[in-house]
């Protein structure tokens, strides 16, 4: 399924530069971003199953890499943009040659677990793991829906982030180059980030400090970019940056409130897709204010006020408790 998602990021990528209208654009846009959710979904599964001794190490690895992707592309498309001849379609479209190139692995992972057991032979050490009782609802769980909420708040921010800071940093006088390098190293500050939270997690019996952390840089860069946008660019671009490596930490909890890979396949497919959900009107609500105002005081208001709530519900997120132990309780009650 993963290596499924991975050959749709590729052809929505490829294809949308080339549609020729804006409907056929946001439909290859939807088919790429229809992998990525798919393969998100997926990926804490694939660690809780095949490293659950490593869940930290490996979800940092992840998300590290996910970090440096998104840095690389923000950095890179306008410079690469130029280099191709100024083609705004060209500068989009090479970013699938990079998609394909992490089709390959996939497909040899496939043809190896066609071909005999899974991993060439190497069983899965959390299938020997018990299972959760049968009949579990994970909507039962409070732990379960403080995370999706956690989730759909920290990918708000993140989304909110990438779409409009250049353009906050651009309506303050900043040139279009250094705005998008000002959005990859927010972008960067997780890569190593992204290592070190997931690792630092593990090791706590309670997540809350780290969630409360990440909020109050998050906080402090939105006052930043109220204040003084330009004056202090690269400093509120360096404090969301590191605001946004809530999204490893989501990834980590995901692994960590869950005893069995089949509970964290219904906690991470519940979560995400919750929590993607929610994030959706984020962005838009961000971009209609800005219309109607005319300026960015009162996005940024909303920006910051969706952080407290955040920081809540993380705290919650962040108790050492697995969802079994509280939909089998609910169930008994």
């Amino acid at each position: 399924v993963v290596c499924a998602g991975m050959a749709a990021i590729t052809a929505g990528l490829a294809i949308r530069p080339y549609t020729g209208s804006a409907a056929g654009f946001l439909a290859a846009s939807a088919l790429a971003l229809m992998g990525i959710a798919v393969s998100n979904v997926l990926m804490p599964v694939i660690v809780k199953r095949w490293f659950p001794d490593r869940v930290g190490s490996m979800t940092g690895l992840y998300s590290m890499a996910l970090a440096l992707g998104t840095a690389a592309a923000a950095a890179l498309t306008v410079p690469m943009t130029d280099a191709l001849g100024g083609s705004w379609r060209s500068g989009l479209a090479v970013w699938a040659g990079l998609a394909g190139v992490a089709v390959l692995p996939w497909i040899a992972l496939v043809r190896t677990r066609d071909a005999g057991s899974p991993g060439g032979g190497r069983t899965p050490v959390a299938d020997a793991a018990p299972h959760e009782p049968e009949g579990l609802r994970i909507t039962r769980s409070r732990t379960a829906w403080a995370l999706a909420v956690f989730f759909g708040l920290q990918a708000t921010a993140a989304y909110i982030t990438m779409g409009w800071m250049p353009q906050i940093f651009r309506d303050a006088g900043v040139s279009a180059g250094t705005a998008g390098l000002l959005l990859a190293v927010t972008m960067v500050m997780g890569v190593p980030l992204a290592f070190v939270i997931p690792r630092l997690a593990t090791r706590l019996p309670h997540q809350g400090p780290i969630v409360a952390a990440l909020g109050v840089c998050g906080l402090a860069g939105y006052a930043g970019l109220y204040a003084a946008p330009a004056a202090g660019a690269w400093v509120w671009a360096l404090l969301l940056g590191v605001s946004n490596c809530a999204f490893p930490l989501a990834l980590t909890m995901v692994g960590m409130r869950a005893r069995t890979g089949a509970g964290v396949a219904q906690l991470s497919a519940f979560a995400q897709s919750t929590g993607y959900l929610l994030s959706i009107p984020g962005p838009l609500l961000v971009g209609v204010l800005y219309q109607h105002s005319g300026g960015w005081g009162l996005p940024i208001a909303l920006m910051a006020a969706l952080m407290v709530p955040q920081i809540a519900v993380g705290v919650l997120a962040g108790r050492d408790r697995t969802v079994e132990d509280e939909a089998t309780s609910a169930l008994r009650l």
